[in-house]
């Protein structure tokens, strides 16, 4: 049986599940009454081949972040320890752009704590001065024992190697964990801002574009719970007796209609040149960590598994973020963009209220994530690209919605600029997010270890020969969502309403349902 457990207190446990304080499939797809026709990309091999070299020692600071040190639990109880991963972080430039690291911190409401990673700095520089000085002098004196000397002399300086042996030794274990409080709080720092995000809370994001308006109803609306309910759509109460609450099952066309979204979103994007992927849903600890998550954070939103270093997907972007990793890809194969479908899992941790109610929020979904690997720069004009592609989709299911460039407090740590989508909800009665869009810049693929070898003719090398090549330089990474399925459920059922209590369904969505065009009420049973 699979456990999930908590390895911090205060998880909130229910039917063996407990939701972990830190951050954090496969059904098969129904198969599609319309084929998918769309000549879908295939995938390079070649690009598991290249693999990285050691990281540079000096590497720019503010693209590594926020990554714990991750203890999986042992049988005992107890907290076991672990090596923990190390990240490429410039220090001296961190200290020699404290203002700036100080200000981003400030403005995106961030916990980490600049002081405490400078002092650590300092601590780490005398250290390896003093580990150097004392690795000098142990040079020397095994220097001295080279030659012919007297028996006394060759004693005292065997003493004196040996204390100096001893205390390096010691020294050295000490600069060791050092280090890892120094990688440990200099992690925490996020990612830089965009120069043109909005500075302050959610309320400060500013709308970039409004598309459509509310469609005016001559009757009275019914909620999607409701609208669920009279047809036979989902039920709540049955998955709250066999998982829990906010967990759901989905019922008659509510299951086709779950498919027919996957499928469309997933045919619609690999139009643009996208690679479709079915992603693992179980991955490693530290892959969640190196993509921006805490998974054993306060109030995350990861599931970790019990007795392991795995955690379960809170998103596509955490296994498509890693399937490159550890790698050198070429300049010539990029950009690389991926389409990937996957069920997600989040703990939801906080979430509460009437706003949350029904498939609005829920600990199981299925979603249709957009991610792409970019040269530096490129990336702003793929993310432009990404929220073009979000908008025509959900343009063309005629859903009134905003674009908003989200402001500095509600940046998570690996987003350079982040831009949300959130659209009508006329049961709920307001805007409600179904989608966002975010360029990580090198945050992520500093922290994966994604490379990309630049293309110049000048410095191919013959087979044999021996030689500089062009440096590598870290891509940038940027994903999206394409479709959220229980969001865009909502968004169907409560737009697309009848007084007669049927729902619609868009134009496009039709094929991909057998030409379904009306979800109707059911005949009562007498």
């Amino acid at each position: 049986m699979l456990l999930i457990t908590s390895v911090c207190s205060g998880g909130m446990a229910f039917h063996g599940l407990s939701f972990v304080h830190s951050i954090c499939r496969p059904p098969s797809l129904l198969t599609s009454i319309k084929a998918l026709t769309v000549a879908f990309p295939t995938i390079n091999p070649r690009h598991r081949l290249l693999r990285r070299s050691p990281f540079d020692s000096a590497i720019r600071a503010l693209a590594s972040a926020a990554v714990s040190t991750a203890s999986p639990v042992s049988q005992e109880g107890k907290v076991s320890a672990k090596a923990q991963w190390k990240a490429a972080i410039d220090f001296k430039w961190i200290r020699d752009n404290k203002d700036v690291i100080a200000a981003n911190i400030m403005n995106r409401n961030s916990n980490a704590n600049l002081n405490v990673v400078l002092d650590l700095y300092e601590k780490f520089l005398n250290l390896q001065k003093e580990v150097e000085r004392l690795r000098a002098e142990r040079n020397i004196v095994a220097e001295k024992m080279r030659g012919k000397i007297e028996a006394s002399v060759r004693q005292a300086l065997v003493q004196e190697g040996k204390n100096l042996k001893e205390k390096l030794a010691s020294l050295e274990e000490d600069l060791v964990h050092l280090t890892d409080q120094l990688q440990q709080e200099a992690q925490c720092i996020p990612n830089i801002t965009h120069p043109n995000v909005p500075i302050g809370g959610e309320e400060s994001s500013v709308i970039r574009k409004m598309v459509g308006s509310p469609r005016e109803f001559t009757f009275n609306i019914k909620d999607h719970l409701e609208l669920g309910k009279e047809l036979d759509l989902f039920d709540f109460d049955a998955a709250a007796e066999v998982s829990g609450s906010k967990f759901y099952y989905l019922k008659n066309e509510a299951v086709l209609l779950e498919m027919a979204l996957i499928n469309w979103a997933i045919a619609e994007v690999s139009k643009q040149g996208f690679k479709p992927l079915i992603t693992p849903e179980i991955v490693r600890s530290s892959v969640v960590e190196k993509c921006g998550f805490q998974p054993r954070g306060q109030n995350t939103q990861v599931y970790s598994i019990e007795n392991s270093d795995h955690c379960l997907i809170g998103t596509a972007e955490i296994p498509v973020g890693g399937i490159h990793m550890d790698s050198i890809l070429l300049e010539a194969d990029l950009p690389l963009k991926y389409v990937a479908y996957s069920h997600c899992f989040r703990t939801e941790a906080g979430a509460a209220g009437t706003a949350s109610r029904g498939l609005y929020r829920v600990h199981q979904f299925s979603k249709v994530e957009m991610f792409i690997f970019c040269r530096p720069e490129d990336s702003n004009l793929y993310h432009e690209e990404l929220i073009a592609i979000e908008e025509e989709l959900f343009s063309s299911l005629g859903l009134h919605f905003k674009t908003l460039d989200m402001a500095t407090g509600d940046l998570g740590a690996p987003a350079y600029r982040k831009f949300d989508v959130e659209a009508w909800m006329p049961g709920l009665g307001r805007f409600g997010e179904i989608s966002s869009a975010s360029n990580c810049t090198d945050y992520q693929s500093r922290r994966l270890g994604i490379r990309f070898r630049p293309s110049d003719a000048s410095t191919i090398l013959k087979k044999g020969k021996s030689g500089n090549q062009t440096p590598t330089q870290f891509v940038h990474t940027l994903n999206a969502t394409a479709c959220a399925i229980p969001r865009m459920i909502v968004c169907l059922l409560e737009n697309f309403q009848e007084e007669d209590g049927s729902v619609v369904i868009p134009e496009p969505l039709r094929p991909y349902m057998g030409g379904l065009s009306v979800i109707s009420p059911k005949a009562k049973r007498i």
